[in-house]
């Protein structure tokens, strides 16, 4: 079986109430599927769904709440870039202090990992041991 699962977009909230707005004015689900370039089994989905629940939110995913938000997580790779001596720890009290939510240093980890941001730096060369200098200076 192909890895689709990667591939696959949603609909924005803005996109499925224009899809539900068509099809209340009693367009077909075949033309809204391809006016908006959809498949059909989509667009019947959604119709389905408005009429059984009379929502098109989609329902959110299992697991535990994220402790930041989006803007959170841009605040702590800004912090980060401000200030690189800083340790994620430090990061962490600061961004409690600011937003007033308790934040781990293992969060603010992770965020700057998503970011881009590395505790460690690459190495420029290899070390010279002590038989590597004396054959040097030969």
């Amino acid at each position: 079986m192909a890895n689709n699962q990667s591939a696959r977009r949603h609909l924005d909230a803005f996109t499925r109430c224009r899809i539900i707005g068509k099809l209340e004015e009693g367009c077909s689900v075949t033309s809204v599927a391809a006016e908006f370039g959809i498949a059909h089994s989509i667009v019947s989905r959604l119709w389905r769904q408005f009429q059984t629940t009379g929502t098109v939110i989609r329902g959110f995913s299992s697991g535990h709440p994220r402790g930041t938000t989006p803007a959170d997580d841009r605040y702590i790779v800004l912090q980060s870039r401000r200030n690189r001596r800083q340790t994620a720890g430090e990061i962490a009290r600061h961004t409690t202090q600011t937003t007033g939510r308790p934040i781990s240093r293992f969060t603010v980890a992770r965020r700057l990992h998503g970011g881009g941001l590395f505790a460690r730096r690459p190495v420029r060369c290899v070390p010279l041991t002590p038989a590597h200098r004396r054959r040097r200076s030969l």
